[in-house]
């Protein structure tokens, strides 16, 4: 153990072993948070709280805050290696204590810094930390995290609600709800809507509300705008009780550059890059996170395992992957190997301490091998968001009928890659805002056909390949954009068409969580099969979704003209009936009303290359959904072979 000298000494529980502090400066210290920051400890009988911090060029560090009138001579700390981590023990100190580190530089300049291992932190605009105890909340949500072994996520239906706390609702002084406010109204919200689990704009102590989170101080504090840590853990834990999965969006690639934050934490170059070019992210206006350094390897995977542990999430929405993979230098874009080395480490850490956990990439590029396994060669990621999919439906429908044939590609392209990774397709924040208007509001054409297309776009999206995410507002067709400062526009459900859109949200919803076709081979090419992909004419698409083994089969035909069709001829694979389970132009939901009432019963006339086909109703702006109906002897033995296989499943468990 460390002597630190004029320091009482600390019990070992809590103390930093050599090897604890080799595998920090290795980068692999994956639980760095418990030497780390501010610990209420007991030292031979006396109470108070054992402070570390890595400031590697400073001359000097103390701790200071309201307990010593923010004087740094009082309560110095000590240096104890020669790689500039610094200890002290304060006795008497209690929760509840505000304090920072009071660094002087090389240059004798005297810096104020939040702690970058701090639990908890002053309400903005206030920037000190404060010491806090994690330890104690009495979790209740065993099942859930049992439920989550047992299920195999490739196979299962995920239906994400990404949502910004501070505007998804606020009280009429614009104040913001709380955690505790949020667990009374929101999980009710998505239990009736049947998201299977909502995405947190990040929650890391931020500065500016404007920012997000997205820049972010305080990575190991959750943001208490909104209340204290532990009511974040109770929030988590009603999300779970009310089977209701929880991912936080997280940023390791860039953080703020807020006098008290981490930029130059020591007068120098600490958790940046040391090359101006390389550490300041000009678009953003933040700081690059030096990936290559094992520092801040060890800061950051420590940071994912501690939400794991601590706050029971279900998974990262891991921000800007693009921005890490890849950099400007000298000599143009490069591959920044360092954040390559990185990101396969972090996957690993996360995947080894809990391998239900989703880890979802935020990748704009090309890279290959996203979510293969690292040992394949993989980042090792098991979700990549398709953001080319978003990119191109969203300006396929935006260029409205006349354009669109000319775009048909856009709609079909994404089929050409979708089972090269596991995808989500997104309908993102980053879509509804700054000047890109809402969903509702990018359909072309009258107040009818913007409702119309965008019941048309959900269908869509609940019928192709890839799991699905939906920023808060789309469910209910918000028609002014993402007003961050603002709470949604809940009167819009006083307008029929806005519930009667929110009714086809919810439906579409139960139908896809349901129906195995929808979502059992999401990531695998044997789950889909075009039936017609070259009318650009009529703007028809036509595919078939399958289960597994073609158990269950379901056809989808879309209309993204504003001509109806009657009696349209469309190829099939099996002799049966066919039954609607969902039109969007049926009138409860807002259309008018052309729809398949009756079951199709197939004939045998080979049509679109299918050796039977149907003759049904395709509505304008329309997407129908059909159900290939089973006979009586085919449901049987599938229900029997379930059965077996379940039986099966729980020996091998």
């Amino acid at each position: 153990m460390f002597e630190v000298k004029g320091v009482a000494k600390v019990n070992l529980a809590v103390q930093p072993t050599e090897f604890d502090v080799h595998l920090y400066h290795e980068g692999n210290l994956f639980r760095s948070y418990s030497i780390f920051g501010a610990h209420q400890v007991t030292v031979e009988g006396i109470e108070g709280v054992r402070f570390c911090v890595w400031a590697p060029h400073a001359k000097g560090v103390s701790v200071v805050g309201d307990f010593n009138k923010w004087n740094g001579f009082q309560h110095s700390m000590v240096k104890v290696n020669e790689e500039g981590i610094w200890m002290t023990f304060i006795p008497e100190l209690e929760q509840g204590t505000i304090y920072k580190y009071e660094i002087i530089t090389q240059s004798n300049q005297k810096k104020l810094k939040a702690d970058p291992y701090a639990f908890f932190s002053e309400v903005r605009p206030n920037t000190a930390s404060i010491v806090y105890s994690l330890d104690g909340y009495k979790w209740n949500d065993q099942y859930w995290r049992r439920k989550k072994k047992q299920q195999n996520i490739y196979e299962r239906p995920l239906c994400i609600y990404e949502l910004h706390a501070g505007s998804w609702r606020t009280h009429e002084d614009g104040s913001l709800y709380t955690y505790s406010e949020l667990a009374q109204e929101l999980i009710p919200y998505i239990a009736e809507q049947g998201f299977t689990h909502i995405e947190l704009l990040p929650v890391i102590e931020h500065p500016l509300d404007r920012s997000w989170g997205y820049q972010g101080i305080g990575y190991y504090s959750a943001t208490s705008r909104y209340g204290t840590p532990k009511e974040l853990m109770n929030f988590i834990d009603e999300c779970h009780q009310n089977n209701i999965g929880v991912l936080l969006d997280w940023v390791p690639g860039h953080f703020c550059k807020d006098e008290h934050g981490l930029y130059m934490f020591d007068g120098e170059p600490t958790y940046e890059y040391k090359q101006e070019p390389d550490r300041e992210n000009y678009v953003w206006g933040t700081a690059n996170f030096d990936l290559g350094k094992p520092e801040v390897q060890s800061f950051l995977i420590s940071n994912a395992l501690f939400w794991l542990e601590y706050f029971h999430i279900d998974g990262f929405r891991v921000d800007a992957v693009a921005n890490m993979l890849y950099w400007q230098n000298s000599s143009g874009k490069a591959v920044n190997d360092g954040a390559v080395s990185f990101l396969k480490k972090l996957n690993e850490a996360v995947f080894e301490c809990d391998e239900t956990i989703l880890m979802m990439a935020e990748d704009s590029t090309d890279w290959p091998l996203v979510t293969a396994p690292t040992y394949e060669g993989g980042l090792g990621f098991n979700y990549k968001w398709n953001m080319g999919w978003m990119n191109d439906v969203l300006t396929y429908m935006e260029a409205g009928v006349e354009r669109r044939p000319y775009l048909h590609d856009k709609m079909t392209f994404s089929l050409m890659y979708a089972f090269n990774e596991n995808f989500i397709l997104p309908l993102s924040h980053d879509e509804v805002v700054h000047g890109k208007k809402s969903l509702l509001n990018k359909m072309p054409g009258d107040y009818w056909r913007k409702f119309a297309q965008l019941r048309l776009l959900y269908g869509y999206f609940f019928a192709h390949p890839g799991k699905k995410l939906l920023f808060m507002g789309g469910e209910f067709g918000q028609f002014d954009e993402w007003k961050d400062l603002e709470e949604l526009d809940w009167m819009l459900y006083d307008f029929d068409m806005h519930r009667n859109l929110n009714g086809y949200m919810k439906d579409l919803i139960k139908i896809y969580k349901r129906s195995k076709p929808l979502y059992e081979l999401d990531h695998n090419p044997d789950g889909f099969e075009w039936i017609d992909v070259n009318n650009h004419h009529q703007q028809i698409f036509s595919f078939i979704r399958k289960s597994k083994e073609n158990q269950e089969i379901f056809i989808v035909v879309s209309n993204f003209s504003e001509h109806p069709y009657h009696s349209y001829k469309v190829g099939v694979p099996v002799e049966t009936e066919y039954i609607e389970v969902i039109n969007s132009d049926d009138e409860v939901y807002g259309g008018s009303g052309i729809v398949n009432k009756k079951a199709l019963k197939s004939v045998g006339e080979s049509f679109h290359g299918q050796p039977f086909c149907i003759e049904m109703n395709i509505p304008p702006f329309g997407i129908s959904i059909l159900r290939a109906k089973r006979k009586r002897g085919e449901r049987k033995q599938h229900v029997k072979k379930e059965m077996r296989s379940d039986v099966i499943g729980r020996r091998k468990r």
